[in-house]
């Protein structure tokens, strides 16, 4: 019987989708509508790598998600010919609530609202796709699938803050972690490349992109990830400041008459290496690096102090640790981020090969020298496919 699941991650102006078989990991069709809600819509679909482009107007996500379906039956595949048993749903917060994906009812839309009040940015555009999927193709099965539940099995000492427990409690404040269903994918592809059961792999993954997080797995669960309430916290990213000093905060309140909204978007849409270079794009970071700017230099080298200082926090934590792997944009493709994030660590186990990391390759492959007593190791991310095959799980019980 076939697996096909349509994937759907929806954002505030754009729906991301891809038509994947759970089982063997093809991608027969993918695309992007983009800008709904705004003027000059346009969606990109490509099928059997045939792309096709057009411009339309999505006042919202129910145009968008037209646009979409009309492609698919004007263009091809139909989703009718090729099988399709299910949506699968990326949704960011899912709260202490859900551990693992479930289907989608009206209860479970209602929760998945009331949890927008901690991920106002991504929740709401989550459920705007979710609804209006729903109606349109309300003959099949809907899952979600929430970045937050591979970390529910993070234990207390490591999602608790050193909060007046009973306003953290009332207000739900804990550490949740994301990316999780890209550091689920990769844990177990990393377990497959090591051989290795992944009941009984320990690992460190690192998620670098325009979001990064870094994510302590033993016995193939998260047991601590640098990311927190919100996306906020931890790494140095694109856009956001990662840790710092909270009284910051209070500070700029005082001095400089910032609001709480003023406060929220510098943190996460103009801090972060954004915020120290002018760009947020590493590539170009490394560009203005090379012409000399001391500015992107420091940067650069902030953002790699912080990674080593999460490594080295989880090389410590969990004791043993069978590989070290990248992913992510930056991840697998910035050969020099990989290899100055994880320099002068020699003596604890942890070495790049710099011909094998300097050597371009996009599949998984092995960055640590032969023998190494901790492997390094590039892994690409799918969390299209790890969506799609959660939404298996569900339907067909596996």
């Amino acid at each position: 019987m076939s697996a096909m699941v349509l994937v759907l991650n929806c954002g505030s102006s754009s729906i991301k989708y891809q038509l994947i078989d759970a089982d063997d990991g093809s991608m027969p069709a993918r695309g992007l509508a983009e800008r709904i809600g705004e003027n000059g819509g346009h969606i990109r679909h490509e099928w059997s790598g045939e792309p096709l482009e057009k411009d339309v107007e999505m006042p919202d996500h129910e145009a968008g998600l037209a646009a979409m379906l009309d492609l698919f039956e004007q263009h091809g595949p139909r989703l009718s010919d090729v099988g399709i048993r299910a949506v699968g749903h990326r949704v960011v917060h899912g709260g202490e609530t859900f551990a693992e994906p479930v289907t989608i009812d009206d209860d479970v839309e209602r929760t998945i609202d009331e949890l927008s009040a901690l991920a106002p940015l991504h929740n709401p555009p989550n459920l705007a796709g979710i609804t209006v999927a729903r109606r349109a193709l309300s003959d099949l099965p809907h899952v979600a699938v929430f970045d937050t539940a591979f970390h529910q099995s993070l234990p207390p000492v490591a999602y608790t803050y050193a909060l007046d427990r009973d306003v953290a409690a009332e207000h739900h404040v804990r550490r949740y972690g994301f990316h999780g269903t890209s550091v689920s994918y990769v844990t177990r592809e990393t377990a497959r490349l090591l051989n290795r059961d992944p009941a009984r792999t320990n690992i460190i993954v690192l998620h670098l992109g325009n979001g990064a997080s870094a994510t302590a797995i033993r016995d193939g669960a998260s047991i601590d990830t640098s990311m927190g309430l919100t996306p906020l916290q931890g790494l140095v990213m694109g856009s956001r400041s990662g840790d710092l000093d909270p009284g910051i905060l209070f500070h700029l309140r005082r001095s400089a008459g910032m609001s709480v909204d003023e406060l929220d978007d510098m943190l996460n849409r103009h801090s972060g290496v954004l915020g120290l270079t002018g760009v947020r794009d590493m590539r170009e970071v490394h560009q203005l690096a090379s012409d000399g700017d001391d500015a992107a230099k420091l940067a650069r080298d902030i953002y790699c102090y912080r990674i080593r200082q999460y490594v080295g926090a989880y090389l410590a934590t969990l004791g043993e640790v069978h590989a070290v792997v990248f992913t992510g944009g930056v991840g697998e493709n910035d050969s020099w981020v990989r290899s100055r994030s994880l320099a002068g660590m020699r003596r604890l186990g942890i070495e790049v090969d710099h011909v094998r990391n300097a050597s371009r390759g996009s599949g998984t492959r092995f960055i640590s020298p032969d023998g190494a007593s901790t492997v390094v190791a590039v892994v690409p991310t799918n969390e299209e496919l790890e969506i799609a095959r959660q939404t298996m799980s569900v339907v067909d019980g596996r």
